[in-house]
């Protein structure tokens, strides 16, 4: 009995024992229930209100929430913190965004990478970098380890700011120190301005090095790369790695084709621009205004507008509107073949269409004009304009086409200034210069080009000096066109000598003569039978690759000229 006794005793305690654990559990887990409930509804109103800035968003209102989210005990979390300033942000308020990140980090908020990155993403967008790289320096002493967003985006504003090689150089660290693997977004940043800066070749080595891994290339990489060939004038290179890029089944979109098509034309090809057009078609791609742009722009950069009228007649009947690029297209090659009235009958068809012309549009028309002669049609583009070479009509024109929301540009007074030398005209187009109040215009050396050339033709050579004095004493840089203008100027005022020395300096200041320069230069040392230096600078042409204008002829009149002088 009494072991019986005994063995029910120990049974009973352990029952009790187990009863106590049980409640001791059920108790703490509705003390963490009460606790877990009142933080899901005291944070349940923000995650609302961050849903409602979302749809109808300001910035005094997401800056209330803050207030609020901080007065809250307990705080909010980190996540929700994050989500209204990723809002501020959208709203493009970077410096305010920052101002927030301060705030919490001395109210004593814990911030999380995902805060971090934000912050570094809104000094890069400020274009402070330097700050975003304190921020990454700040993440390492923390012994946080940043993400692949941390380093895309700092990589992405480093290639924005144009500090491309700095940028070249974080991600060669990333992939040796193996601090990251790189996604397709920044691959395609650093192929990006690898390219922007002209190193095409490092670009495709990037390219191939992506073949190679696990994150292959899609078809953007290889658009950017393939738009690139084609600026740099390699089309075929170009058509070689497109042809590899579909071979590997990635699909190639309009961009791709537009770079293709554009690149063709650039070259003259347009039959072979014409069958991309066809092939990306039948692939499914479907061409853009932009794409038979392109083509409309070739056609009439080559002179066949009616070629580029059956290109509008093909857009229009895909269902394709012609835009102001269009019919400016068609106005320049109009133009460019001396057909004024059919230039201005595009011009009235635009205008029923209810397309405003652009500045593009107007360079055309005022070239076409001035062109033709029709120096005054230039001026009354808007209305009829009196006194016809006076340079406040060509000052009035240029305020009617602001006024109709149209600023003229540097190329409109490169036009108009041109057609005015060409018409002899330059003391009007130097009272136009100097009536301009533009810095950008009053210090554009092209402008300068223009008029000391105009000048020196109209028999002002001492206004022609005076002028490339006045670039020079502004510290702006003469390029190769001005200093072979005023070569040729000294030239025919018999100042050979300081022609020479004008040849030599500018190869001193970085600018390299060119085969148009040493025509110039030699063909005036012929005409004044001075042989040996005219020889002297013939041999310099032809050894850096330069053939002489009817090279024959001038040769054949150096040695003429040489043999008589030896007969003397």
């Amino acid at each position: 009995m009494l072991v019986v006794s005994t063995r029910l005793k120990k049974k009973n305690e352990s029952y009790c024992d187990h009863f106590k654990l049980i409640s001791s559990k059920i108790v703490c887990r509705m003390k963490c229930t009460r606790i877990g409930l009142r933080y899901y509804y005291s944070t349940s109103p923000f995650n609302q209100r961050i849903l409602l800035l979302k749809n109808a968003p300001k910035v005094d209102d997401a800056l209330q929430v803050f207030d609020k989210m901080l007065q809250r005990q307990p705080p909010p979390s980190i996540v929700q913190f994050n989500k209204l300033i990723t809002l501020i942000v959208k709203m493009k308020h970077y410096s305010t965004a920052l101002k927030l990140f301060k705030q919490m980090r001395l109210m004593g908020v814990p911030v999380s990478i995902p805060t971090m990155n934000i912050s570094i993403n809104c000094y890069c967008r400020l274009n402070q970098v330097a700050y975003g790289f304190a921020l990454l320096a700040t993440l390492f002493k923390q012994g946080y380890s940043p993400t692949l967003a941390t380093y895309s985006t700092l990589i992405n504003r480093l290639v924005l700011a144009d500090r491309v090689f700095e940028a070249v150089e974080l991600f060669k660290k990333l992939l040796r120190d193996k601090l990251c693997d790189p996604d397709q977004v920044m691959y395609g940043t650093v192929i990006n301005g690898l390219c922007k800066v002209g190193h095409t070749t490092k670009a495709i080595e990037l390219l191939t090095f992506m073949e190679a891994g696990s994150c292959k290339p899609c078809g953007e990489q290889y658009s950017v790369v393939i738009d690139s060939l084609c600026k740099d004038k390699m089309v075929d290179h170009a058509l070689e790695l497109f042809a590899k890029m579909t071979g590997k089944g990635v699909l190639a979109d309009v961009i791709t084709y537009n770079s293709l098509i554009h690149g063709l034309c650039n070259f003259g090809r347009e039959t072979e621009a014409a069958k991309m057009l066809r092939d990306m078609e039948e692939e499914g791609v479907s061409p853009t205004v932009a794409t038979f742009n392109i083509l409309v722009n070739s056609f009439c950069k080559q002179g066949s507008v009616k070629d580029a009228e059956l290109a509008v007649q093909e857009m229009v009947r895909r269902g394709l509107n012609p835009d102001v690029i269009t019919y400016s297209a068609l106005i320049d090659g109009y133009c460019l073949r001396g057909e004024i009235d059919e230039a201005e009958k595009v011009l009235n068809g635009m205008t029923e269409k209810d397309l405003a012309p652009n500045i593009i549009t107007y360079n055309s028309l005022i070239n076409g004009y001035c062109k033709k002669k029709q120096i005054d049609k230039a001026r009354h583009l808007f209305q009829e304009i009196q006194d016809k070479g006076n340079p406040a009509a060509a000052r009035e024109l240029f305020n009617k086409m602001q006024a109709t929301g149209v600023a003229p540009n540097i190329y409109t007074y490169r036009i108009l200034l041109h057609g005015m030398c060409k018409n002899s005209q330059c003391s009007d187009a130097l009272a136009l210069l100097r009536s301009l109040e533009s810095k950008e215009l009053m210090e554009d050396v092209g402008l300068y080009n223009i008029l000391i050339d105009g000048c020196s033709k109209c028999g002002n050579p001492n206004v022609a000096m005076g002028l490339f004095d006045e670039l020079c004493l502004k510290g702006l840089k003469p390029d190769v066109r001005t200093y072979t203008v005023m070569i040729s100027v000294y030239c025919q005022e018999g100042l050979l000598v300081k022609g020479k020395e004008l040849l030599r300096k500018m190869e001193e200041n970085g600018c390299l003569p060119n085969r148009v320069t040493y025509n110039v230069i030699v063909q005036k040392f012929l005409k004044e039978k001075a042989f040996e230096e005219a020889e002297i600078l013939l041999e310099e042409m032809i050894s850096r690759g330069f053939s002489p204008h009817i090279r024959t002829g001038l040769c054949k009149f150096f040695m003429c000229s040489n043999q008589s002088k030896c007969l003397t």
